[in-house]
């Protein structure tokens, strides 16, 4: 029996979240079962997909949801605060890539335009994945998790700065490109956009979207509009539909309602990416696919081990730890949906064949699963690598050296480890108490602004021996632990053993898996913050309800 679309849709539907379901089992990102699902279901595969044009039109407004949404990430005040590590990271990695990339693709038998294309996406991580990994681990406001942002920042500016430019290369079939000409009509349309964007961002917005935001559901409606609108006119003006897009949310960004307008923006992204990944595996051949292994299996390599190693070496040479390089490293271990956005913008263009998508798409695949569970596992990966990592660490790291403030010299009752939102708490409340007590944290900033603040800390690795031999542990009572790792908690308590500390442990869990960790472990008192605020909060509105007459 033939599927209307409609039913076709469905069906699609109800495949996709059974398959989605079953990567999050394997905990890898749902947009791999996606593009799975389409190399399966398309006419490589099963040929269940019929309903080609409204699949396509569905992924090409998903697209422009996904650019809407980055440029609405990027405020201006945001641009201007990416700090120094993160821009040379950012920077130095783009380059890295492009210029590797480039050669590789070319040593394995590519045209130029093609090696340009896949060099191009091979720089590009998925923020996405590395947002929400990060954000499962607990690990975004580490130190190496805020570089990580911020250079993935800069690889989203570029990825923007790289359509524009592409979608300025067209020419007629069998015509070559005029660089100059196409170089200063580029340069003249930046500026035109950029006139346009700062009269937009000052004169109109502000107002139209207050008027708006006097409905929840029109200001979703009119975020919808006004991103698919300046696609279209991108377009016409010659950019590519994905730069507009990105510039209606970039002109949204400074608004007051950016964060209201992004929280409702989400789903509806994730909804129609799901049709963009499915039309992209529909779109690939099965036999091309396999004559491009070869390659994409080189060039996964290249980027699950060069992308990472060229960070490591910026970071050390810029004065971070090896530890911190090589977790912010992992991040850009995998291509991005940006890659393959990419190179299907180089196939409607006619710069590139289906054949750099089938290869970007491979590449895609490999990079994401495998760095996913390089990111999951990253300690116990550090931890059999350390040894070899020291050629990216200087003799000196100065990023993260403690200045000689003091601190040390006190001897403390409690030490508390990892100065998360629980730990400055009760950091604070110990210190007003009277108790003699010192912080110690992983990250610098932190350390820095809480000196300034009259807070005893210390800068230094919980997981390093030599370092928790170096504390002044001789008159310590308790140690209190709120690191959010397991494996962290895990490697801090061995290294007050090997220490010789012999006081009590303070342990905060959040969840089973730190809760399995403290086995074997002497731990005199198991902090839950949750229950235990929870059981504060119920004892104290218990006591005002019986404080209270009833009926008053």
């Amino acid at each position: 029996m033939e599927l209307t679309p409609f039913a076709e849709l469905a069906a699609l539907l109800l495949i996709a979240a059974l398959a989605g379901a079953v990567f999050v089992r394997l905990r890898q990102p749902v947009l791999i079962a996606y593009l799975v699902l389409g190399l399966v279901l398309g006419p490589a595969g099963l040929g269940l997909v019929k309903a080609h044009d409204q699949v396509a039109l569905l992924a090409q407004i998903g697209v422009t949801v996904l650019l809407l949404i980055v440029g609405l990430k990027l405020d201006w005040h945001q641009v201007r605060h990416i700090g120094p590590v993160a821009l040379a990271t950012g920077l130095g990695q783009l380059a890295f890539t492009i210029a590797g990339g480039f050669v590789l693709v070319l040593l394995l038998g590519k045209d130029v335009m093609t090696a340009l294309y896949v060099a191009v996406a091979l720089t590009f991580s998925s923020t996405i994945i590395i947002v929400k990994l990060l954000t499962d681990k607990r690990e975004l406001d580490t130190l190496h998790g805020r570089i990580a942002v911020g250079f993935l920042i800069v690889q989203d500016l570029a990825v923007v700065l790289a359509m524009m430019a592409m979608s300025a290369l067209r020419a007629p079939q069998g015509q070559e490109v005029a660089w100059g000409p196409v170089l200063l009509s580029l340069l003249g349309r930046l500026a035109v956009a950029v006139a346009l964007v700062a009269a937009l961002m000052r004169w109109v917005l502000p107002r139209l979207v207050a008027a708006m935001a006097r409905s929840q559901e029109l200001l979703l409606v009119f975020a919808l509009a006004w991103g698919t609108a300046l696609a279209a006119l991108g377009e016409w003006a010659g950019f590519s539909m994905e730069a507009g897009a990105f510039i209606a949310g970039f002109t949204l960004a400074s608004t007051a309602y950016r964060e209201a307008i992004h929280a409702r923006l989400g789903g509806v992204r994730d909804f129609l990416l799901l049709f963009f990944f499915i039309h992209m595996g529909a779109e690939l051949d099965l036999s091309t696919l396999g004559q491009e292994l070869p390659a994409a299996l080189a060039l996964s390599v290249f980027v699950l081990v060069g992308n990472p190693l060229i960070v490591m070496a910026i970071m050390g040479w810029m004065g971070y730890r090896k530890r911190t390089g090589f977790l912010a490293g992992l991040t850009v271990a995998q291509i991005s949906e940006f890659s393959i956005v990419f190179v299907a913008m180089g196939i409607s263009l006619g710069h590139v064949g289906v054949e750099a998508l089938g290869l970007t798409t491979l590449v895609g695949l490999v990079t994401i699963t495998l760095s996913t569970y390089m990111i999951l596992y990253s300690q116990p990966m550090y931890e059999r690598l350390a040894p070899w990592l020291g050629v990216f660490e200087r003799r000196r790291p100065f990023r993260e050296l403690q200045p000689d403030d003091g601190a040390g010299e006190l001897r403390p009752e409690v030490v508390i480890f990892g100065l998360g939102r629980y730990g400055v708490e009760l950091l604070r409340q110990l210190h007003a108490r009277g108790v003699r007590v010192l912080g110690v944290d992983h990250d610098p900033e932190a350390v820095r602004h809480l000196q300034r603040a009259g807070l005893p800390v210390l800068y230094g690795d919980a997981e390093n021996v030599d370092f928790i031999e170096g504390l002044p542990l001789s008159g310590v009572r308790w140690v209190v632990v709120t690191l959010p790792l397991a494996a962290s908690v895990r490697a801090l308590l061995h290294a007050l053993r090997q220490a010789g500390y012999d006081g009590q442990v303070a342990v905060t869990v959040r969840d089973a898996e730190t809760g399995a960790a403290l086995r074997g472990h002497r731990v005199g008192w198991v902090l839950r913050p949750f229950e235990d605020g929870a059981a504060h909060a119920a004892e104290r509105l218990h006591g005002l309800l019986g404080a209270t007459p009833q009926g008053g």
